[in-house]
């Protein structure tokens, strides 16, 4: 199979803060399966995304969803005009046709369905197909890697520990601040002072963590703040857009949040 349409044309901005290009390049030479660790919206997909552009290697990337079923992730029979068809799930054709696979905040997956990756992530690097009694080997090219956020974890919602241990990780945060305005300017196509007054907005808003919020205003959405000002809209109805009503429904945190925009801005 072709897996052409899953690769990359265009190389994926990624900003670089430590030695994490490095460490996945070693990584994926010995195929060592990667967990990338970190908040939401703090870069790991685009990370990934990058890896596979520089690397030239297809990627196939998997949403994570509490609904995902292991069939989901490696195939099921299906009826067609010409009868019972069987249709590789997205793990097996990245074991098949040598991608990397990336399953994306593994943890909302249900736990049974993802130990069905644990063939693969040792020296076996196998996919057992039940319904089909085939066990696939997997492509010498083939490359698993998982992003996880621990800020989300519960004693209902995290990865096993028989899961975590199969992996070697790169914890993922958000930038320093210089960085962090580099990043916001040259995505959101504005000028460094404005990218810097977001980037205040973000710090502080995360102050707010474990006071009521989960999380503060990721990169992403300061990303999201000013291509809204790029486009016309004002810093105070842009960041109420992407940050104040997104991430939280409670009037006093909406309130407290507000005030930081008015006191950056």
């Amino acid at each position: 199979m072709d897996l052409d349409r899953y690769r990359i044309r265009r190389e994926p901005y990624y900003r670089a803060v430590g030695k994490e290009i490095e460490l996945f390049t070693a990584a994926w030479s010995r195929r060592m399966p990667m967990m990338l660790k970190g908040p939401t919206g703090c870069g790991k997909t685009r990370f990934i995304e990058h890896m596979a552009w520089r690397l030239g290697k297809p990627l196939i990337t998997v949403a994570c969803h509490e609904d995902m079923t292991a069939s989901d992730l490696v195939g099921r029979y299906l009826l067609d005009p010409a009868g019972t068809v069987w249709h590789d799930g997205p793990l097996t054709l990245a074991v098949r046709h040598g991608a990397i696979c990336y399953l994306d905040e593994i943890v909302e997956a249900r736990q049974d369905t993802t130990v069905v990756i644990h063939p693969l992530t040792d020296d076996r690097r196998v996919l057992p197909l039940e319904k089909k009694n085939e066990l696939i080997e997997a492509h010498p090219d083939f490359h698993l890697v998982i992003s996880y956020n621990p800020g989300y974890q519960s004693v209902l919602k995290d990865l096993k520990e028989s899961t975590k241990q199969r992996f070697a990780a790169i914890q993922f945060g958000y930038p320093e601040a210089p960085v962090e305005a580099e990043i916001v300017a040259r995505e959101a196509d504005l000028d460094a002072e404005t990218a810097q007054v977001l980037v205040r907005i973000g710090q502080r808003s995360r102050n707010l963590k474990g006071h009521g919020l989960d999380e503060g205003a990721s990169t992403r959405m300061l990303v999201q703040v000013g291509r809204l000002m790029a486009a016309g809209v004002g810093l105070e109805q842009a960041c109420e857009a992407t940050i104040v009503l997104p991430i939280t429904d409670d009037p006093d945190l909406r309130d407290a949040l507000s005030e930081i925009v008015a006191a950056c801005s």
